[in-house]
């Protein structure tokens, strides 16, 4: 099959980050698909805590990026087909993994789009962490009466929370703030804990599991203290999940402790697309029918334009925040 685009348009709105802490917007030609890969005009794009690495400008960054460069969580309608596309027209409605999706269009490989049924019509569906949290719960191998410990309550600790308790775990919830344990108890945690005081958490969780601690142990911040704290919190034999993002260097693990309690420990993140794709799958599934409500986890929206503000925000994480979306009007 030929190439088929819509006519009207020519050209795409692109973010290019063109320094640390700075974007600017830009007409660019649209890209045309390849074989076997289709264009989709985006209706918006999630923002992932990954892109703090880049946006801080580390000495390993390249400026200027690409167009849309770094945003990977886009959804929107098929609009162009290349050719040898067989399972995807023009018109879907679908959740993709791309990876320059800060922009009104992008393309990806046919077999990394994945349908929106009608059910989600008129939804935002960021479909990568979505399915990353789909993932993390397989790996994760929870069970029902097992307690599980999340620690880090943004927006895929929260996913996990419901994930976990609509298992069958008694989840115990951990962040630092009000907000975030908030919307853990709505998304089902049995307890909620404050994260400030080290051996405080630890006793606190000692006393709530009868000094067992817990089966399963999901570590959701990305930073050195949540992981040493994780190993404190699994019991002997338990599991030991890393979910957070680690970007800011090498990790410094208690290799005695985790050996003494005979640990086992998951680096849940994914790296080959087919999985991310099952997950997104799955996801839809879960979303589609009710289980899974992630509706009130996306706090805050902002325009192509106010993505510098997005990133920021993502970053400092301010009062209600738990979730951005970038959304494109056009």
């Amino acid at each position: 099959m030929d190439s088929t685009t819509m006519p009207r348009l020519k050209e795409m709105k692109a973010a290019i980050m063109t320094g640390p802490g700075r974007i600017a917007v830009e007409a660019r030609p649209l890209p045309e698909p390849r074989p076997h890969q289709v264009r989709i005009r985006l209706e918006g794009c999630g923002v992932c805590a990954s892109n703090l690495g880049p946006w801080a400008g580390p000495d390993w960054m390249t400026f200027p990026t690409e167009p849309g460069g770094l945003g990977h969580e886009g959804w929107g309608h098929v609009d162009a087909v290349g050719p040898g596309v067989r399972n995807v027209k023009i018109g879907d409605r679908v959740a993709a993994l791309s990876y320059h999706a800060y922009a009104t269009h992008d393309v990806a490989d046919e077999d990394m789009v994945v349908p929106l049924p009608p059910a989600l019509e008129g939804k935002p569906f960021p479909g990568e962490p979505l399915g990353c949290a789909m993932n993390i719960l397989r790996r994760s191998g929870i069970e029902p009466g097992q307690t599980v410990a999340i620690i880090g309550i943004g927006f895929l600790g929260a996913l996990l929370t419901r994930l976990s308790s609509n298992a069958g775990a008694r989840v115990i919830a951990i962040s630092r703030r009000p907000f975030s344990l908030e919307v853990a108890r709505r998304m089902g945690a049995a307890e909620i804990i404050v994260m400030d005081d080290h051996w405080r958490i630890i006793e606190e969780v000692r006393r709530l599991t009868d000094g067992r601690f817990c089966d399963r142990v999901i570590e959701a911040v990305g930073k050195q203290w949540p992981l040493d704290l994780a190993g404190e919190l699994t019991m002997e034999r338990g599991r030991l999940i890393i979910a957070g993002y680690h970007q800011d260097g090498p990790r410094q693990v208690n290799m005695q402790l985790w050996n003494w309690r005979g640990l086992d420990v998951v680096n849940s993140h994914e790296r080959d697309p087919a999985m991310y794709i099952e997950g997104i799958r799955e996801a839809v599934e879960a979303v589609a029918t009710g289980r899974l409500d992630p509706s009130a986890l996306y706090t805050h929206t902002y325009r192509l334009d106010q993505l510098d503000q997005a990133l920021n925000d993502t970053r400092d994480r301010p009062g209600s925040f738990l979730k951005a979306l970038v959304l494109y009007d056009e």
